[in-house]
């Protein structure tokens, strides 16, 4: 029988492993932690019975994943779950843009730019369809929907900045802002509208759903659904050479896919890379870091305005002019005073994570690469702007700066939950200029992280892609 090894059980790990036991290969998946899971696990981090996501929360890419969608996971337990709206942000003057399925919803709050969203996005929400099977390919592939994609890489290609003008006022302009802000990256540069048209429209379109019982759920599912498929999960082995895998197995595996980051693969088969491709990934770019913090509150956040209340998540930057600027600073390395935050309150919608005595909140802070200080304050600070009287609920707070979420998943490099930078070059070629991204130049052996299109989220499609490539080899070879 074939073999392969999957190293990394993040869920681009896993949907690769599970694509390749499908095709009937004897795969066994090996992870560094105790747990396998990678960005999509749970636990209680403050007080006992209160559930955190430790890293991934929200789940557009995953409703959205057509691979994901194709295992039918509910069968293994996942339940998704939508709150009333799934995306608030607040603005100092107590208004606040709104993002959700209900088509009334953001138009409501958007007063005079409720026209101007909806010519903005309606032709994405339409079509997501479509367009989801366009964008979660690479780049270089025969569209199947060209005018579909065409129409939305005009509009993607546009700097955030740039795309803010077509609003009149700040709602409109501070909830794209927001939603943009999730590329990690500077706001004024090319392309950097890419992430906040897809997010938004994905908003719109399927919702940014939670998992019921954290998002360790998925990860449940998956590796129930490998186990079912007749694969394998090794946890507490570190993975730093090719030589370990083959003695993990007993024999040379016939495939190896890595769900790493790039620094991963030059760690264990850097020696074994064509030249070219190593100084490719050598010059791979990493981005700002995350610093999470979660809070064990007594009660509920006291929101200056009650739309937030029953949001999912909350983007905390104040107006789109400010959350440019602090994401500026923040890649060119200055910790922000007033960070860009986002926070979840999961709990609004799946109770199963609270105690009867308290509820957890999800938030965490855009921080420099490597940022060695404390953003704890920082956070908190930017909470109490849009919630007067949040500080006084706090129960317990539980902290992770870049340092210690690199240590907990090396492909967190610095800090960067991304896996990379999302430059221009990057959000176009990642991890390098490649007709087959996933290859690496060593018969056998594929990237499938976040590092590879369609990069960051929890989708698959990065290890779906990766597993395709891998079995087209095969079959060839």
């Amino acid at each position: 029988m074939t073999t392969a090894v999957v190293v990394g059980s993040g869920p681009n790990g896993l949907a690769a492993a599970v694509r390749l036991a499908q095709s009937g290969i004897d795969v066994t998946v090996v992870e560094a932690g105790s747990r396998p899971g990678g960005g999509t696990r749970t636990g209680e981090l403050t007080v006992p019975g209160l559930l955190h996501d430790e890293c991934a929360a929200f789940h557009p890419t995953g409703v959205a994943s057509p691979y994901l969608a194709s295992l039918d996971l509910e069968r293994y337990g996942l339940r998704w779950l939508w709150p009333e709206i799934d995306l608030a942000h607040p603005l100092d003057d107590g208004r606040a843009g709104l993002a959700g399925r209900d088509r009334a919803l953001t138009p409501a709050s958007l007063g005079a730019d409720a026209t101007r969203w909806s010519r903005m996005f309606d032709a994405a929400v339409d079509r997501f369809d479509d367009l989801i099977d366009e964008v979660f390919r690479p780049i270089l592939h025969v569209p199947r929907h060209p005018l579909t994609l065409g129409r939305f890489g005009v509009r993607a290609a546009m700097p955030a900045t740039v795309a803010v003008r077509y609003f009149r006022d700040e709602p409109a302009k501070a909830l794209f802002m927001g939603v943009a802000a999730h590329a990690f990256h500077r706001l004024d540069g090319p392309l950097s509208s890419s992430v906040g048209m897809m997010l938004t429209a994905a908003a719109h379109a399927v919702g940014w759903p939670v998992a019921e019982g954290g998002s360790e759920a998925i990860a449940r599912a998956l590796l129930a659904k490998l186990s079912e498929s007749g694969g394998t999960v090794i946890t507490d082995v570190r993975v730093t050479s090719p030589a370990m895998l083959a003695d993990l197995i007993g024999s040379k595996p016939d495939l190896v896919l890595l769900d790493t980051a790039p620094a991963g693969v030059l760690q264990i088969v850097g020696d074994a890379l064509p030249a070219h491709v190593r100084r490719s990934l050598t010059r791979y770019s990493y981005g700002p870091a995350a610093f999470k913090v979660d809070f064990a509150i007594d009660g509920d956040i006291p929101w200056t305005n009650d739309d937030c209340r029953r949001a999912g998540t909350v983007h905390l930057g104040g107006s789109a002019e400010q959350i440019a600027h602090t994401e500026l600073g923040t890649v060119r390395g200055r910790m922000a005073e007033q960070p860009f935050v986002l926070l979840g309150q999961q709990y609004v919608i799946d109770p199963s994570r609270s105690s009867p005595t308290a509820n957890p909140i999800y938030a965490y802070a855009h921080v420099p690469h490597g940022y060695s200080g404390d953003a704890t304050e920082a956070v908190t600070r930017q909470i109490e702007r849009f919630a007067p009287g949040f500080r006084d609920r706090i129960l317990a707070v539980s902290t992770r700066g870049p340092a210690a979420l690199e240590a907990d998943n090396a492909n967190y490099v610095g800090g960067d939950i991304s896996a990379g930078a999302n430059t221009m070059r990057q959000v176009v070629m990642r991890p390098r200029i490649a007709v087959d991204p996933y290859a690496l130049g060593v018969p056998g052996v594929y990237l499938c992280s976040a590092a590879t299109p369609p990069g960051a989220g929890v989708h698959g499609m990065g290890g779906f892609h990766a597993a395709e490539s891998a079995l087209a080899d095969l079959e060839r070879r």
